[in-house]
């Protein structure tokens, strides 16, 4: 397996996912969640930055018991960036999330002309959030948040692992 990446590196931080995926193994047993490449009609990036793990991330989060994943995307957009879809996702790809457990798994989307109803005040969980151009990701932006974007763009071909 390959070296962590630096939002993992920290014992605080993989205390709490550790803990977290914990409780999720006997709530759920395999854990799946969403994310999204989130795009507003000026082509610039949703990224959201967690009060319990560092850097940038594109949003989503876990799925609850008897919750479709649109239904996930859907809440955590709302939750996480005040976000409405104005078109339907497009399902990018499901990755294998080895570096959070062994049973995790990412269902990511491609979001075009999303729509902030309003300004994402800093909260608990999120704390700074935001709309980047593809050439200005804030300094922090995740290894993996530079490989879904790469992805996406055509410029490296999917990987199975998040």
């Amino acid at each position: 397996m390959s070296e962590a990446p630096p939002e993992m590196r920290s014992w605080r931080s993989r205390l709490f996912t550790r803990l977290v995926h914990s409780y999720f193994a006997l709530a759920r047993g395999m854990t799946m969640g969403v994310r999204a490449a989130c795009f507003d009609s000026e082509g610039r990036v949703f990224l959201v930055r967690h009060s319990y793990i560092p850097g940038w991330h594109m949003p989503g989060g876990g799925l609850e018991r008897g919750e479709t994943a649109f239904q996930a995307l859907v809440k955590e957009l709302r939750e996480e960036g005040n976000l409405e879809m104005t078109d339907l996702p497009e399902l990018f790809h499901v990755y294998f999330n080895r570096q959070t457990s062994k049973r995790d798994h990412v269902v990511f989307y491609r979001c075009r002309n999303v729509r902030q109803v309003s300004p994402k005040k800093p909260g608990l969980e999120i704390v700074e959030s935001g709309f980047f151009t593809l050439d200005a990701l804030p300094p922090g932006t995740t290894i993996a948040t530079h490989r879904r974007l790469a992805e996406l763009s055509g410029s490296a071909p999917p990987d199975d692992f998040w």
